[in-house]
């Protein structure tokens, strides 16, 4: 999503009583009494079910917060949507009743109203310029000054206004609803297990490579598809866990359409990438990790195999410093080929490895079996036997991976790859992320799988420039 542009249209202000002495307002302990959130438009867009998560405290909406989504509502992208749906709800909600006290949000919840904006007695030798995000912060810090018994909280994903807030002694925070709080809680989908007896070891190899989970001790409380790297000394075995059989599996190192996996953790990944029982798949990992790659090198297997009919190969565009494409050179595909040319470099990398594959990869472009293409090209689409990859899904909001993975028609497996320390979005970070969300919402599910890929395979330069820079 682009960056937000403010509205700069002057408004009237409704001064505040001057019976609150500036700077003096009393700030009750943020862990106890009464709360009253004040949200901002971006906290809207990124959820527009966001009234519903503080409990049974007062929401509160500047006007001038609905006058920016007035602004979002038309349109195709998600933000739209989260617009109109949000007004929608907003107007079904409040019936009359905006102003005053308010309307209720529902049993055990708290009330919503919409404020005119207010000029806070702080604010106004400030100097603080007319813009959208001054006459939200005014506002709370206005709401502060009127009710000094209530710990009154900015909402809001704009760290640059969290600090304006801060500056002024109001307690701000961002939207955490959807949000980790630990960035090492996020699943790893992978464990290393050593003194795994060696007899256990061997029963890996013996029969149909399944060892029950009740012989392996050492891996404790395992989920549906984890898997594990079992190790004894220099021996090891890689496997995956089965949870309705309570078995573990061996993984085979083998190639998939022309691509070798280069370590355990790729292993992993191409086990899951073709494996039919899981339908949902997250791929964690830097730069040259391979997590794309192997991807489409899964999805060509199983396409060559008549598993699904149609691969499907889509990015989100995040413009370079969030700009608009249409500061861009050319004509729409002009404007989209660079940040669609990676993905074609990956096809390349398949055609070099596996020259066989040439032909068939050739045919399934011109008859749009595969295709590449910007994530917002098949909005609304109903995908059916599809082997559906979205790559970079950490600039996708929550809502939007949810979207997209509702439309998983029968035989279709949907692929999520990206790197969640490197967000382009403006706001959303490694924990709020959608790819970081469905990660840490599916753990556990039979259908769906997780690995982290850690080490980077492009070279040893692109290694090191991922570790230090």
């Amino acid at each position: 999503m682009a960056a937000r542009k403010r509205a700069t249209r002057k408004s009237e202000a409704e001064p505040v009583s001057k019976l609150a002495t500036p700077g003096r307002a009393t700030t009750p302990d943020p862990l106890s009494g009464p709360k009253m959130f004040v949200l901002d438009t971006n906290v809207i867009l990124h959820d527009a079910a966001c009234i519903f998560a503080f409990k049974d405290n007062d929401v509160v909406l500047p006007i001038t917060v609905l006058e920016e989504l007035d602004r979002f509502k038309k349109g195709d992208s998600d933000i739209n949507f989260q617009a109109r749906r949000f007004l929608r709800t907003l107007d079904e909600i409040t019936g009359d009743v905006m102003s005053g006290e308010g309307a209720e949000l529902g049993e055990g919840l708290g009330r919503i109203r919409v404020v005119l904006n207010l000029e806070s007695v702080r604010t106004r030798t400030a100097l603080l310029s007319d813009s959208a995000d001054h006459r939200i912060l005014n506002t709370a810090l206005a709401l502060r000054e009127l009710k000094p018994e209530t710990q009154v909280i900015l909402v809001t994903k704009d760290t640059n206004l969290r600090l304006k807030a801060k500056a002024f002694g109001l307690v701000s925070q961002d939207y955490f609803t959807d949000k980790l709080i630990n960035i090492d809680d996020v699943y790893t989908g992978r464990r290393l297990l050593n003194d795994v007896p060696n007899s256990v070891l061997e029963k890996f190899y013996d029969g149909d490579g399944t060892v029950a989970a009740a012989e392996i001790a050492e891996a404790e409380n395992p989920v549906s598809n984890e898997n594990f790297i079992l190790r004894n000394g220099t021996r090891s075995v890689l496997a995956t866990y089965h949870a309705d059989e309570q078995t573990f599996v061996r993984i085979n190192k083998a190639a998939c359409f022309g691509i070798r996996p280069r370590n355990a953790e790729q292993s992993f990944a191409l086990q899951s990438l073709t494996d039919d029982r899981v339908q949902l798949i997250t791929l964690v990992g830097r730069a040259g990790s391979g997590k794309t790659l192997l991807s489409l090198a899964a999805a060509l297997e199983r396409a060559s195999a008549g598993a699904c009919r149609q691969v499907l190969l889509a990015r989100p565009i995040v413009p370079l410093s969030n700009r608009d494409l249409g500061f861009l050179p050319g004509d729409v595909q002009a404007k989209i080929e660079p940040y669609m040319q990676p993905l074609f470099d990956n096809l390349s990398v398949i055609k070099r490895e596996n020259a066989g594959s040439v032909d068939m990869i050739n045919d399934m472009l011109k008859d749009d079996r595969l295709e590449i293409t910007p994530l917002a090209y098949i909005r609304g689409r109903s995908l059916q036997q599809t082997y559906f990859i979205v790559d970079e899904a950490q600039n996708l909001t929550p809502h939007e991976v949810k979207t997209i993975i509702t439309r998983a028609g029968q035989g279709t497996k949907i692929v999520l790859t990206g790197d969640i320390q490197q967000i382009d979005h403006p706001y959303l970070d490694s924990l709020s992320n959608g790819l970081t969300y469905v990660i840490n919402r599916m753990k556990g599910q039979k259908l769906f799988a997780h690995i982290t890929l850690e080490r980077g395979v492009r070279s040893e330069l692109s290694e090191l420039a991922s570790s230090l820079l």
